[in-house]
């Protein structure tokens, strides 16, 4: 069996979602700090602590996530766990493709006013193994997320859910190291031979 991590470096990448968002924040406290202080210094001050305060946020969860979050690869399959109480499991039959994988890590839906400015947070694209395979939730997890959860394909033949493990969030070129060995041992048709 083999253990992977997420890579410790990969903040940027985390935080590069939450960029619009962020933008809006800033521009908003900036805005209302100015405005009740008075100044523009203030409001500028106010914008980049507020900010500051969610980037420290996201740093947390971020450490969260890095710490706990592994893919185990074994004779019977991969499986990802992460330190929130996520478990996906994939044996290798049921794997079904080397695809895209949109890693959602907030609510996919517009924040802002209606015709002001809106921004969302976007998806975290890296490719990774997608198949037929079991899904581990913890208890309290947001209604969206629950939600899109319940919308994905069901393989009519087992019932299980379609779900995905992101390998490329722990390493951009797994393909070519030991997890990309593990695929080619037990399914090299996936990956071309």
């Amino acid at each position: 069996m083999d253990e992977f991590r997420i890579r410790a470096g990969s903040f940027p990448r985390f935080a590069a979602p939450f960029a619009a968002p962020l933008g809006l924040l800033f521009v908003a406290c900036l805005l209302l700090g100015a405005i009740l202080t008075n100044s523009t210094p203030l409001g500028i001050l106010t914008g980049a602590l507020a900010t500051a305060a969610m980037l420290a946020v996201l740093a947390v969860k971020h450490r969260r996530l890095v710490s706990g979050t592994v893919v185990r690869f074994s004779a019977d399959g991969v499986e990802l766990t992460d330190s929130y109480g996520f478990r996906v499991r994939l044996r290798w039959p049921d794997i079904t493709r080397i695809d895209v994988v949109n890693t959602r890590l907030a609510n996919p839906r517009r924040l802002g006013r209606p015709g002001g400015v809106r921004v969302r947070v976007q998806a975290l694209p890296s490719a990774g193994l997608v198949g037929w395979g079991e899904r581990t939730v913890p208890p309290r997890i947001p209604g969206w997320m629950r939600e899109r959860l319940a919308r994905a394909p069901v393989d009519p033949a087992t019932g299980r859910p379609e779900v995905a493990i992101p390998l490329g969030e722990f390493d951009a070129l797994w393909e070519r190291g030991p997890m990309g060995a593990w695929v080619r041992r037990h399914r090299p048709d996936l990956m071309g031979g």
